[in-house]
């Protein structure tokens, strides 16, 4: 579709010349001589941009560009003078011109500039609409009242500079609060900065919190700013706080307390100013009594605190949950949105999830992927982690006190997993075992595709 491009001079031949080499570069032109029919003009045309010449008969171009704004603000502006100024030009800009050119006109600049109006325009349309996804990808699913009641207080939270505490199971959707506090937030145009404190080896999370500099430890081969110094402004979301060192939750106090900061190696503090928003799977009062979190980072901590419920609590939810990501692994793999029957979603509701939203959001992708109709049937479920209980029934079952030790090992391997995300050499630390041993021991209970579960 063509763009429609309004002239507006008193010149008449400034308007051809100028209608003839836009209509060259495959626009539609419109002209007009004054300011009142400029007005009329962009009411009847819409066009998609203006070339506005500031000295008109009748009402002058400020006044123009002035009305024309009143009506249609995003419509992007170009303002020409045969006696431009610098008041001119920055009375134009003020109002909202998108550039100003000086007669004797260039075309060759008035081509260029066109060209950039229209590509900003196009970038200001693609960031809307970027906007609105990531807004709709953060945003809580559900009508459960637990969850009706979580979206309520985050409205309510959300725009305070309050640090917030978020508790809840592994899958349950932690980040995805976190995100929305700070979506909603007054910090929302600054950065959202992510530490997964249970990812970074003990010996490095202070370099990645903190920053380090040039040659302060080996390997340190140049200046690194920190996590707390890129969010500066901004929200730091702690996910996994319990699973930080006594050391580095010491440090984090003390750069809570006095919002400054040394980077590792440096002697120079550094200001900063950040919205902390921390997450837990642990229960972090037993991880005081047993001497593993500091009590005084608690209480910093847990100012408001938010309780994410596990998926099993509120399975009036998972219709509401099935239907987006059915749509958006469809739309992923290029295929027709896939449907799901009845009897399958009754095999969904029926299931305990152990693994939460995460677990629910795995097996849908992996049946859109596998089922070849373009509607899943309870056929087409695969055998789901067994619910809390049944585990036990079945390996009273097994003849050989080796079977039920095996069946015991391989669904207490396949719960530790789940509750480490999957992160095998936390696992393997958690339960301990060496990293290798635990290896074999998946490979060996063919448990890869539970991970896709």
């Amino acid at each position: 579709m063509y763009k429609t491009i309004l002239v507006v001079d008193d010149e008449d031949s400034i308007c051809q010349v100028l209608k003839g080499i836009l209509t060259d570069e495959g626009y539609q032109v419109v002209t007009a001589g004054t300011g009142e029919d400029a007005l009329r003009l962009v009411d009847e045309e819409l066009p998609d941009l203006v070339l506005l010449d500031i000295w008109l008969p009748g009402i002058d171009g400020i006044e123009t560009l002035k009305q024309m704004k009143a009506k249609h603000a995003a419509l992007p502006v170009v303002m020409i003078s045969g006696h431009g100024t610098i008041e001119s030009a920055v009375r134009s800009t003020k109002l909202g011109a998108f550039d100003f050119i000086e007669k004797p006109l260039s075309l060759d600049k008035v081509v260029l500039t066109v060209e950039h109006a229209f590509n900003l325009v196009r970038l200001e349309e693609e960031n809307k609409l970027l906007k609105g996804k990531i807004a709709h990808d953060y945003e809580l699913t559900g009508r459960s009242k637990s969850i009706t009641e979580l979206k309520e207080m985050i409205q309510i939270i959300a725009p305070t500079n309050a640090w917030i505490l978020i508790m809840g199971e592994n899958g349950t959707g932690k980040e995805l609060v976190a995100r929305s506090i700070h979506r909603l937030s007054k910090r929302s145009h600054m950065p959202f900065i992510e530490v997964n404190c249970a990812a970074i080896p003990e010996e490095l999370i202070e370099s990645e919190l903190f920053g380090h500099e040039k040659g302060s430890f080996t390997g340190a081969t140049q200046k690194k700013r920190g996590k707390f110094d890129l969010a500066n402004g901004g929200t730091l979301f702690l996910d996994e706080v319990a699973d930080m060192s006594l050391k580095a939750q010491a440090k984090i106090l003390r750069i809570l307390q006095e919002k400054k900061f040394e980077r590792v190696g440096g002697t120079k503090y550094i200001e900063t100013d950040v919205r902390v928003l921390a997450a837990t799977n642990k229960d972090l009062e037993k991880e005081m009594e047993e001497g593993r979190f500091r009590q005084d980072l608690y209480y910093r901590l847990h100012v408001i605190p938010l309780m994410v419920p596990p998926l099993r609590d509120r399975k009036e939810d998972i219709p509401y949950l099935v239907e987006p990501f059915l749509k958006e692994f469809s739309d992923k793999e290029g295929i027709p949105i896939k449907t799901i029957s009845d009897g399958a979603l009754r095999i969904f509701i029926d299931h305990d999830w152990p693994g939460n939203v995460r677990e629910l959001k795995n097996i849908i992708e992996r049946l859109v992927i596998m089922t070849p109709s373009n509607s899943i049937k309870e056929e087409d479920i695969p055998p789901l982690e067994k619910k809390n209980g049944e585990d036990d029934a079945e390996m009273y079952q097994t003849d050989t006190f080796r079977e039920a030790k095996e069946e015991f090992e391989k669904h207490f391997i396949i719960q530790k997993l789940h509750e480490n995300e999957w992160n095998i050499s936390k696992t393997a630390k958690a339960i301990g075992i060496e990293r290798s041993n635990l290896h074999r021991k998946i490979r060996a209970y063919g448990l890869e595709a539970s991970k896709e579960q």
